[in-house]
């Protein structure tokens, strides 16, 4: 089983993959960010340095694999989640926030204690929510929707978790 949470810069994926890795037994979070991390580091200063390591040009454990990352391209998610729904067991979970409750989680956060330039940083990044907003219609069709506007945590793990009981 995949399950993939999609969802604006700062609208509870990684906390709700936290929660399910816990709440799901053997349950990995594979999460791609390392993945950019290390490429945006690599391609430091190369010529063909693209501006979202996305663009540039598909595990099997036994045990669900959770994927905390925002795709925002419908290309880019239908070339991902297309062969990942041959292989059976995929879900699609958007993790939605209406974009004032988003925009007030984001200028809360606090990433980085003590750097604030760091954690400005990463607030500077998630206010990209302009571009999930654009997104958006076409995320809410193709996945299943938990609008954690005014979800906690553990009612937001609750909601995925009770999707994923249902559609097994």
């Amino acid at each position: 089983m995949i399950i993939w949470l999609n969802g604006a810069f700062g609208s509870g994926k990684s906390t709700l993959a936290a929660g399910l890795r816990r709440a799901l037994p053997g349950a990995a979070v594979a999460d791609p960010e390392a993945v950019g991390d290390l490429l945006r580091s690599t391609l430091a200063g190369h010529a063909l340095k693209p501006r979202d390591y996305q663009d540039l040009p598909p595990d099997h454990t036994g045990s669900p694999v959770i994927v905390p990352m925002t795709v925002l391209n419908p290309s880019y998610a239908e070339e991902i989640f297309a062969p990942l729904r041959r292989g059976g067991g995929f879900h699609h979970l958007v993790v939605h926030t209406d974009p004032a409750a988003l925009t007030e989680r984001i200028e809360a956060s606090d990433e980085y204690p003590g750097d604030p330039e760091r954690s400005e940083a990463v607030r500077a990044y998630r206010r990209r929510a302009a571009d999930y907003q654009q997104s958006a219609a076409w995320l809410h069709a193709r996945g299943h929707v938990i609008d954690t506007t005014t979800l906690t945590a553990g009612q937001t793990l609750q909601a995925a978790l009770a999707h994923l009981h249902t559609a097994a």
